[in-house]
């Protein structure tokens, strides 16, 4: 029996995307780097910063740390007037409804999930982040370590996932997992995994 959702943050529950992309876009221009879409859904989307710093320049240390750091303050600066993804939040009152919990799995740093989650007007209930379970998304750990805060099995759960990286780690964990369409395309999805896609929640009612 279903008991609990489990999200991505980036992609899934808001359509910031197109916010990391100019991000990245700015701070790594002066490195010689062109971050277009395809460039970011390739090389940069589901991974880690510290992984995508050290791919794309060969950075770490102190070096890789302020450009992270830079990185992701222009992002808040950006990311001020988010919108919940179309039908979320009456996809959040059906599980209320149904007593089930939910939560968000994510591989974002701690200081932006908390502002885009404020800036959403979400506190879900369980906020697992893969720079403390130590692997992030496509490794299975951060799934595997909500699954055990809420004491469930991956059959009672079910996850939304916008990245090939991210329905990997899900499914990985055992979890039915649905991607979105906000920033992969339905084959490299479904070929990670994915049950199905998704273009919103407002679908997505019919699975609870």
């Amino acid at each position: 029996m279903l008991k609990a959702l489990l999200f991505d943050l980036d992609g899934t529950l808001a359509d910031t995307d197109p916010l990391h992309l100019l991000a990245w876009r700015e701070v790594l221009a002066p490195y010689g780097l062109e971050v277009n879409e395809d460039f970011y859904r390739k090389r940069i989307s589901g991974r880690l910063n510290p992984e995508i710093v050290k791919d794309l320049l060969g950075l770490e240390g102190e070096e890789a740390r302020r450009l992270i750091e830079a990185k992701e303050a222009r992002f808040r600066e950006l990311a001020l007037n988010l919108k919940p993804m179309p039908g979320l939040e009456e996809l959040l009152e059906k599980a209320r409804a149904r007593g089930l919990t939910w939560g968000v799995v994510t591989n974002a740093p701690r200081e932006n999930a908390r502002h885009v989650l404020k800036a959403l007007g979400l506190n879900p209930p369980l906020l697992v982040l893969a720079e403390e379970v130590g692997r992030g998304k496509p490794d299975p750990l951060p799934y595997r370590v909500a699954l055990r805060h809420l004491g469930l099995t991956p059959r009672e759960a079910l996850a939304f996932e916008d990245s090939p990286s991210g329905v990997r780690s899900a499914v990985g964990a055992g979890i039915p997992t649905y991607a979105l369409l906000t920033g992969h395309k339905e084959e490299a999805l479904l070929e990670a995994g994915a049950w199905g896609v998704l273009q919103d929640f407002r679908k997505a009612m019919e699975l609870l």
